[in-house]
């Protein structure tokens, strides 16, 4: 059986998915990419795809979907099936840059122990409706606290270029999915995969920001199966 490769976002680790680990091992075996040695979407590409079966279902949440696109362009014969989560095709705006590249600097000079992502930016990667929920909070807390520093400045550094001109490359069945209170990742951007990669379907999912399989994992998990069991491979 062919496996399926998932792929966290920035400061994530496997933890993103234990909610819907045990409905997704239904699909085959689970391989947890690791982002968090390398240094640019291709070395991370090649990576995974390193560890990863012959031939696989394909998952990318927030950077992992940048990751997943940069994969299929290295080895589009190996990926059956792609869906794309709380994801763009988006350069980074300049401000953007900006900001990540001030704040890698200050941790960068920073000294003593890593604290980890701080409760405004959590906040943010939640749906308002959940930014202070306390248990949200502390799963994606001890991500960041597990995934450290260098890890941390690795990815604010690493470049992030538009590949929208590249979207009608990919061959494979694509499934896109849009969180409707994602205050990080818009839903005109989840729009815009949709509208150029060919043949690609759209969900939306309410009640939820960015942080999609860990606020709303069950709904998630339910949008998944049915597209994967009407898409045999």
């Amino acid at each position: 059986m062919a496996g399926m490769v998932l792929l966290p976002g920035v400061m994530c680790d496997a933890g993103l998915w234990q909610e819907m680990a045990e409905d997704l091992a239904a699909f085959g075996p689970l391989v947890y990419g690791d982002l968090s040695r390398d240094a640019s979407l291709e070395e991370m590409a090649t990576s995974v795809l390193s560890e990863a079966p012959a031939r696989f279902t394909l998952v990318g949440f927030s950077m992992g979907g940048f990751v997943a696109r940069e994969m299929i362009r290295q080895a589009p014969d190996r990926v059956e099936r792609l869906i794309l989560i709380a994801t763009s095709s988006q350069q980074d705006s300049q401000q953007a840059q900006s900001f990540k590249a001030s704040t890698a600097k200050s941790l960068s000079a920073s000294h003593g122990a890593f604290r980890g992502l701080g409760h405004k930016a959590i906040a943010l990667s939640l749906s308002e409706k959940h930014a202070d929920n306390e248990r949200l909070q502390s799963q994606i807390h001890q991500m960041s606290l597990r995934m450290g520093k260098e890890a941390y400045c690795r990815q604010l550094l690493m470049a992030r270029n538009s590949d929208t001109h590249l979207l009608s490359q990919i061959s494979c069945p694509t499934l896109v999915i849009a969180a409707r209170q994602d205050r990080m990742r818009s839903v005109q951007e989840s729009r815009t995969l949709h509208e150029h990669i060919p043949h690609a379907r759209l969900e939306i999912i309410d009640d939820s920001g960015h942080m999609l399989p860990l606020e709303q994992p069950a709904a998630l998990m339910q949008v998944m199966q049915r597209w994967l069991a009407a898409t045999p491979v």
